[in-house]
């Protein structure tokens, strides 16, 4: 399962996602080469490395893209901002795909595919001797074929980008849409509320862009009860939670079942 490595041309994980199959992920927050081994045997399809919220900086990236990707699992990264060099960093060290957060307009997507795309399709910097284009086995002459391994996954979270949410599908480069739901929640004004009618509306707008211009439709999910529902619904990208809130949720409920059971 490390073929993703061994051929720097292999966007078969692009194609599934671009082909309807539900794809199910989980994001790495501690930022520990330990916890993504642990994840990544477990069966995912992708695994992403949170350097937004979670405690992982770049300079832990390449150990933990490295533990994804023995273990099987694509490896993808949300940076902590869609400035381009922060998604070249991540795609340089090894990152088959990069989610980018806190967009508000469909302008702003179409440059951020931009940086995901070496030239002529992009302004991604040029340098074939890092882990993301081959370690040096790539020629300038089939540069461009490593743009269309890359998957690239746009947040929607903001006002502005529900908005444009079918100009953001009608990208090229746009495979994904994700949704964002706390900070979504926010933008819509009832914080955490996710049961809103707004709420539930702006969902369904974003699936149906997302279907109409033929991408994948991603939401962030704390169980899989409502992954598995959500799947049945249409959306195919899934995180199920985080390695920290499972973390969190096995150690409060198996010290609960201990103490119930001690009296």
């Amino acid at each position: 399962m490390i073929r993703a490595m061994n051929d720097p041309f292999d966007r078969s994980f692009r194609d599934r996602t671009l082909a309807g199959e539900t794809l199910l992920g989980l994001f790495l927050d501690l930022g520990s080469p330990a916890s993504a081994d642990v994840c990544a045997v477990a069966g995912y399809d992708w695994l992403l490395v949170d350097l937004e919220h979670g405690a992982a900086t770049e300079a832990d990236l390449p150990g933990l893209l490295r533990a994804v990707d023995l273990g099987g699992p694509t490896a993808l990264v949300r940076p902590q901002s869609g400035e381009r060099i922060r998604i070249g960093r991540a795609l340089d060290v090894g990152a088959r795909g990069i989610m980018v957060p806190r967009l508000d307009s469909a302008d702003q997507a179409r440059e951020a595919v931009t940086y995901l795309r070496y030239p002529p399709d992009g302004i991604r910097g040029v340098a074939t001797r890092v882990r993301g284009a081959g370690l040096g086995v790539v020629g300038h002459a089939d540069v461009k074929r490593l743009n269309e391994r890359v998957v690239g996954i746009i947040q929607i979270e903001s006002v502005g980008g529900l908005r444009d949410a079918d100009a953001i599908a009608a990208i090229d480069g746009v495979d994904v849409l994700f949704v964002g739901p706390l900070d979504l929640s926010y933008a819509l004004g009832a914080p955490g509320d996710l049961t809103t009618p707004a709420f539930q509306a702006a969902l369904q707008r974003v699936l149906h862009a997302a279907q109409g211009a033929g991408k994948a439709a991603g939401y962030l999910v704390p169980d899989g009860a409502i992954a598995a529902r959500m799947a049945q619904e249409g959306w195919q990208f899934l995180a199920v939670g985080s390695d920290t809130t499972l973390l969190a949720a096995a150690v409060s409920g198996h010290l609960r079942t201990a103490r119930e059971a001690h009296g």
